[in-house]
């Protein structure tokens, strides 16, 4: 499902409150693999992870990127339709299919929650059905600054400071297989980027946006 430090988020979840068991995991570890049972329902604690699908032929799609606050692996069938993995070190907190058919305020939960998730689905259906490299890129960037980019943004605060930092916990290949891009584009745009001025690269971890109003210009959204 979606990533709720983004645009559309969804109020963080709080399974906590149900009895829900936890794990820890570090960065790269799995925490389930396409064709798993799906008996459980996961939500992120905190930490980011994705979610991707493997094609025959070997290439990889990630569908979404989740963070704190996000449920994912609801099940549509008895088994789970991608992989889970993290991206940084994370704590997942886990409901048995059994606790949330017996209990409505679970229901409520999740409900509140993926309603509100769906949103980013749809953004990023758009994105790679309609979007040029470049906007596609900058959309993702855009996503790492929550409170900006969106319908009811006002714009800077500053307009002489209009700077963020950014912290990457997915590397350039797992961007492009986000994107729907080759690693060779993305790494094109990025440096088309840091060309015109738009972005700084302090790391590569790290990416300074320089004007975020001018990242924002290039999603497609204007």
């Amino acid at each position: 499902m979606g990533a709720s430090a983004r645009p559309g988020a969804a109020p963080a979840a709080s399974f906590d409150a149900f009895g829900a068991k936890s794990a820890q995991y570090k960065p790269h570890e799995v925490v389930f693999y396409e064709g798993d049972p799906a008996d459980r329902i996961f939500e992120v604690a905190r930490g980011t992870i994705m979610l991707f699908k493997l094609l025959p032929d070997g290439r990889r799609q990630v569908v979404e990127v989740l963070r704190t606050g996000d449920i994912f692996g609801i099940p549509n069938g008895d088994e789970q339709d991608c992989t889970a993995e993290t991206l940084t070190d994370a704590r997942v907190n886990m409901l048995d299919l059994s606790q949330v058919e017996g209990s409505p305020a679970i229901q409520r939960q999740l409900t509140r929650c993926l309603v509100a998730q769906m949103q980013s689905l749809h953004e990023h259906a758009v994105l790679l059905g309609r979007k040029s490299a470049t906007e596609r890129v900058a959309s993702f960037l855009m996503h790492l600054v929550p409170d900006r980019g969106t319908n009811a943004c006002a714009g800077p605060v500053d307009e002489s400071n209009d700077t963020r930092q950014v912290k990457l916990h997915m590397t350039r290949q797992e961007i492009a297989d986000y994107l729907g891009l080759t690693i060779e584009t993305v790494s094109r745009v990025i440096s088309d980027l840091k060309r015109r001025g738009v972005i700084s690269v302090e790391r590569n971890d790290e990416i300074r946006l320089n004007k975020v109003c001018a990242v924002c210009q290039l999603t497609g959204r204007h």
